[in-house]
């Protein structure tokens, strides 16, 4: 049972980090901007997205660690932002929050069907996915680049305060960023399970 209690982990993760790509994808085309499509990444096939570390080993050291830590991600979707003409002031808020957005929806999805009882001998599996995609969803709104979190905050910041021209560096060098929340993760982290399986538990009512 642990076994399998693990492959599912991990299998949950690597759809929602597909999901939650595709979504940045899906947004950026309805605005304007087809890069996605054209690179062949608005699909759910999971060759196109896999990356070896944060798709494979990571969703599994997460599996195998205890705590709230359910984390992972795929390639980014390309984008590019001068295509947003359809929303030029907030088109690269909305794009970024679409990654979230999506693994809320998955996690509210999740504690619908467990409050329904639709399925109520896979209750506890569906909890992995509630608790898997708020993980995803929390992580990814740190405002620490090169997280979704950076680009929402950087749209609602005044251009005056210089916070773009650090997002630029950061973004330059990924792992520092990752660095930085894996030190939070490292600082916070039964803070973040409680907070993660606080509201897991109350989207499911479990």
């Amino acid at each position: 049972m642990v076994l399998i209690d693990t492959l599912f982990i991990i299998a949950v993760i690597i759809f929602s980090v597909i999901i939650h790509e595709v979504m940045h994808g899906v947004a950026a085309d309805k605005l304007g901007d087809p890069t996605a499509r054209y690179a062949g990444r608005l699909t759910l096939n999971p060759i196109p997205h896999l990356d070896m570390f944060g798709s494979i080993i990571l969703p599994i050291l997460c599996a195998l660690a205890p705590g709230g830590f359910l984390f992972g991600w795929a390639k980014p979707v390309p984008y590019n932002p001068y295509n947003l003409f359809r929303a030029p002031r907030w088109g690269e808020m909305i794009v970024a929050a679409a990654g979230p957005a999506s693994n809320l929806a998955l996690a509210l999805i999740g504690g619908l069907l467990i409050r329904l009882q639709l399925f109520p001998d896979i209750a506890a599996v569906l909890m992995y996915v509630v608790a898997v995609n708020i993980s995803l969803m929390v992580l990814n709104l740190i405002p620490v680049p090169p997280l979704d979190g950076s680009k929402i905050l950087s749209s609602v910041l005044p251009k005056s305060l210089g916070y773009d021209a650090l997002r630029d560096r950061m973004e330059q060098n990924p792992f520092l960023g990752f660095g930085i929340v894996l030190l939070i993760i490292i600082m916070f982290g039964n803070a973040f399970g409680s907070l993660v399986y606080g509201i897991a538990r109350a989207i499911s009512g479990l």
